[in-house]
């Protein structure tokens, strides 16, 4: 469940140059293959719409709604089907906006960098978890309970230029000094690998890394971005699109949230069941860390939201303002093009 780099580098949007000028949509339909010369399904197959929905990272349990509307049939209800692909080099956002995959799986992060520096036409259409879950993970020997705990610690990280600016800030709010933490770039080291090496803190996702933790015996610390800086909660992960879907195929986005929405909805109420539905997919996941992950997040998709999926402007508006205090917004963000709700169901 860990993130790729937030920050997309040039040859991200090299590949999407090249990408969009070699590659036009992939609005296919279905074979119409059938058994038995069985005419209503190969009706139906045929008139089945081929869509990608691609992936942010290994399948996990933020992907659960997905493949609960595939293997319940609630895309094949919409008229969809869908294919669920690796996001490769090329990431998920410079896929969906070269039309390679209709729909993706990003974050808040990255949809506000893409479209500031960049200008990567993505946009968010449903929160999948509504609060910022993720946070900074210890050794409970270590007794780091606070940013002010920081101090004097060795922090691993994947080389963003956004990790030292959060730390300061979460630090800042206890008047406690960034300059005392020692930062070492581990890439997408193991977290309990590097907990071994000489590492005493790490940027985690709770929902997988936390419930690995607990599973595996290892008492860990760990302090939540969201307790200590408002403009933090932001988004993660999010689905995403093109603003050519929005603007030219809003029947097309309408269709694959309904089919979506209703898959969150049952891993929300029968997340035991949801997790069998990930592990048949996908064998090589560990099925105990999965039924453990999806019980996890059951109540943290929707949360406090009226319904699952939907996004705040608020919410767009101070993570943009903090990456610009922080010098880290390059560029204009406009928070009203960045997201919308319009294709969650009425």
């Amino acid at each position: 469940m860990k993130r790729k780099n937030i920050f997309f580098t040039l040859t991200s949007i090299l590949l999407l140059t090249l990408l969009m000028t070699a590659c036009g949509g992939d609005e296919t339909t279905s074979s119409n293959e059938t058994e038995d010369g069985q005419n209503v399904n190969e009706q139906e197959s045929a008139e089945l719409q081929n869509i990608n929905v691609v992936l942010d990272w290994t399948p996990n349990t933020n992907h659960t709604g997905i493949y609960v509307a595939q293997s319940q049939g609630y895309f094949a209800e919409e008229g969809l089907n869908v294919s669920i692909i690796q996001p490769g080099d090329a990431g998920a956002e410079t896929m969906v906006a070269a039309n390679n995959a209709q729909f993706g799986i990003s974050y808040q992060e990255n949809v506000t960098n893409a479209r500031s520096s960049s200008e990567i036409p993505i946009v968010s259409i449903a929160a999948i978890i509504q609060h910022n879950t993720s946070g900074f993970a210890s050794l409970a020997e270590k007794n780091i309970t606070s940013p002010k705990d920081f101090a004097n610690h060795t922090y691993g990280g994947w080389g963003s230029p956004a990790e030292e600016p959060v730390i300061a800030s979460l630090m800042q709010t206890e008047q406690a000094n960034i300059e005392d933490v020692e930062f070492v770039n581990i890439g997408n080291s193991d977290f309990f690998a590097a907990m071994e090496s000489g590492i005493d803190l790490a940027w985690i996702y709770y929902a997988w890394t936390g419930i690995e933790a607990e599973l595996r015996g290892v008492d860990i610390n760990v302090v939540y971005l969201n307790d200590y800086e408002e403009s933090l909660d932001y988004y993660t992960p999010v689905i995403i699109t093109s603003e050519d879907t929005v603007n030219n195929d809003p029947a097309l986005a309408s269709s694959f949230m309904a089919a979506v929405s209703k898959g969150y909805a049952f891993a929300i109420e029968q997340p035991e069941q949801a997790a069998e539905i990930l592990i048949e997919a996908e064998p090589d996941l560990d099925p105990e860390l999965v039924k453990a992950s999806q019980k996890w997040l059951a109540d943290k998709y929707q949360d406090d939201a009226e319904q699952w999926g939907l996004q705040k402007k608020e919410v767009w508006v101070n993570y943009a303002s903090w990456l610009e205090q922080n010098e880290l917004l390059e560029g204009s963000f406009d928070a009203e093009a960045a997201f919308t709700n319009q294709f969650l169901p009425q």
